[in-house]
């Protein structure tokens, strides 16, 4: 079934700068370290005063006697990085990896973005159908753990639709962002070459880029590569990246701001129902990372996998079919 090559991959191996798997590597490795460079720009400039301010706070530094280190100044940083004022313009700021894939997909690779999966048929159903499929997810996960007795939910008695608004058009922007990078750049220029190949290593790419999260746990890696793993199955079987895209996006942010949760490690924001740990079983709550780090989402997502796997299973007997006939 791994023989199966959607059009995006045949499209991609038009490219005719390289074919060699090492160098697309290298070349997605470095656009990956200008993505992040771009992209931690403006958090940077906005928590900046912050930082200075809390340092300006502290007599011992102001007088010499203690010295700050870039440890301690990131802490500092994480703490006002998860205020709305900082975190919905950095999840805005996300939209230089769009930018830089599509870049290196036609300056670089010298390829059409059909071959990203980025296509304008069926554009607006596939995008509806993944905002389905991602919220149908999240809630099916928050509501397990609810029902096993690891969290409890309840509606918060304080909700700031306007603020919540702006973290799902950040999320929108994020979660497209990041399947651009991972699904349409970086799967589309291996699977060329190389179907299996594509899928592992961007999966396993995936879950290395969120490795120095908050609260990351061996669980929480393995369901951050499971996820890459469905997600690219799923651009696959439709041939498509919008989908994903909106499955990535209403994942997040159903997580987020409709249920309180800490989204890989980012910790709690502004939402409309708040879930709180009862268990003090990290495997089952997730721990400080958040319910991604739950059993719960690898059961849903090894279920989500399957299925799409079985759909490709079809889609590829069926076209096989065709060929023969």
């Amino acid at each position: 079934m791994l023989r199966f090559k959607p059009k995006m991959f045949q499209e991609a191996s038009e490219s005719y700068v390289t074919h060699s798997i090492p160098v697309k590597i290298i070349i997605f490795i470095a656009a990956f370290l200008v993505i992040l460079i771009l992209e931690s720009i403006l958090p940077s400039v906005l928590a900046l005063p912050k930082i200075m301010d809390e340092l300006a706070a502290d007599p011992l530094y102001t007088s010499g006697k203690k010295q700050i280190s870039f440890e301690e100044i990131m802490d500092i940083a994480a703490e006002y990085t998860h205020e709305p004022g900082i975190m919905i313009p950095n999840l805005l700021g996300t939209v230089f990896g769009t930018i830089v894939s599509l870049f290196c997909c036609r300056c670089i690779e010298m390829r059409h973005v059909r071959s990203m999966g980025v296509r304008k048929n069926r554009l607006v159903p596939h995008y509806l159908t993944g905002l389905g499929i991602g919220a149908a997810l999240m809630t099916s996960i928050t509501l397990l753990t609810v029902v096993s007795g690891a969290n409890s939910i309840s509606l918060c008695s304080s909700i700031n639709f306007g603020i919540i608004a702006l973290y799902l058009l950040g999320f929108f922007v994020q979660g497209m962002s990041e399947e651009f990078i991972f699904r349409g750049f970086l799967m589309s220029s291996l699977g060329s070459k190389n179907t299996a190949l594509a899928i592992v290593v961007n999966s396993a790419a995936f879950g290395l880029a969120h490795g120095l999260n908050p609260g990351l746990t061996p669980l929480a890696m393995v369901n951050l590569v499971l996820f890459g793993l469905f997600a690219s199955f799923y651009v696959i079987l439709f041939d498509d990246l919008w989908g994903a895209c909106a499955i990535h996006s209403v994942w997040n942010f159903m997580q987020g701001n409709i249920y309180g949760i800490s989204v890989s490690g980012s910790g709690k924001s502004e939402s409309v129902f708040s879930v709180n740990q009862k268990s003090s079983h990290g495997f089952l709550t997730g721990g400080d990372f958040g319910i991604e780090g739950s059993v719960f989402t690898t059961i849903i997502l090894l279920a989500a996998t399957i299925i799409v796997l079985y759909a490709i299973k079809r889609k590829y007997h069926t076209e096989t079919e065709k060929v023969q006939n």
